[in-house]
């Protein structure tokens, strides 16, 4: 039987998003990872690397991510490059809601957010509120490519995964942002709440430096710095006299108890890494997890 979905090499493309990592495994960040690990879990880890070149080679030519949904277009070997989509069901309003409450009433999380990290513990206070940041099973995820391969998913859509990742490791709140917020919206909504729980006059949100002059820069690379320059970009607008005397105040309003970290029992797994492919490599690692997140709360 012809394998319809091999035409040969992809044509060459100039100008696409190529993946950052040129060897190895891809995504540095544990968002990143966690969001591959999840994928290989679901026995899609043989199918994924079969996308890995084309990611590489800059074959993905766009990648757009909003809410519910990630949109990319990947040049194969037929002249019309393919349309790829990653549909992921978004946290309803509601749902966003409590989570905000939950993070704003912590100083930890605040403060991580407003700087532009995600911490570890996060994905444990999102499982906990009933909003699993990753999907739990492979149909959660609808994965369409108008590619003749038959497969699911098909090099373009792996491809697309691998750059989502790469994505997700230049800025974490691609993630939230897929699963329903923006970056803006959820700190605007931080400070409003961290405001109206301390009765402190929310600070202005960082000022983002300017983009790139050429718009010639993929939607992977082209990412605001986040953390310490950011804020410093925002102070530097400030004069110097009318910020002295909060020199040494706290970022963001400290709460009236503790934060409350919620470390699940997979705490070691996180410390240890993957296992060697031999003996099953990340996708092990999600089955483990998941096990011990199973039989973790009658251990208590």
């Amino acid at each position: 039987m012809t394998d319809f979905a091999d035409y040969g090499r992809p044509r060459r493309v100039d100008g696409g998003l190529r993946a950052r990592s040129t060897r190895g495994a891809i995504g540095r960040s544990w968002w990143s990872r966690r969001f591959l690990e999840v994928l290989e879990s679901f026995a899609l880890g043989t199918r994924l690397t079969r996308g890995r070149s084309y990611a590489r080679a800059g074959q993905v030519l766009t990648l757009d991510i909003t809410p519910g949904r990630v949109d990319a277009v990947v040049q194969g070997s037929r002249p019309q490059p393919y349309q790829v989509s990653i549909a992921l069901k978004p946290f309803p309003a509601a749902l966003w809601s409590r989570i905000e409450d939950e993070l704003a009433g912590q100083a930890f999380f605040s403060a991580r957010l407003l700087a532009g990290d995600l911490p570890d513990e996060l994905e444990e206070l999102f499982a906990a509120a009933g909003a699993p940041l990753f999907p739990a099973a492979v149909g959660e995820l609808t994965q369409r490519c108008n590619c003749p391969d038959f497969a699911v998913p098909c090099k373009h859509l792996a491809a697309t995964f691998y750059l989502l990742a790469e994505a997700f490791d230049a800025d974490p709140f691609e993630l939230l942002h897929w699963r329903g917020r923006s970056r803006a919206e959820l700190l605007d909504e931080l400070r409003a709440r961290r405001a109206a729980t301390t009765g402190a006059t929310p600070p202005p949100p960082p000022v983002d430096p300017p983009s790139e002059s050429d718009g010639a820069v993929s939607t992977v690379e082209a990412v605001a710095p986040v953390g310490a320059a950011r804020a410093l970009a925002g102070l530097s607008a400030t004069p110097l006299a009318d910020t002295a005397d909060r020199f040494w105040s706290a970022p963001v309003p400290l709460p009236d108890r503790p934060p409350r970290l919620v470390t699940g029992t997979d705490l070691l797994l996180r410390q240890l890494g993957a296992p060697a492919p031999a003996i099953g490599g990340p996708g092990l690692l999600e089955r483990l997890r998941r096990a011990y997140r199973a039989f973790g709360p009658a251990d208590r």
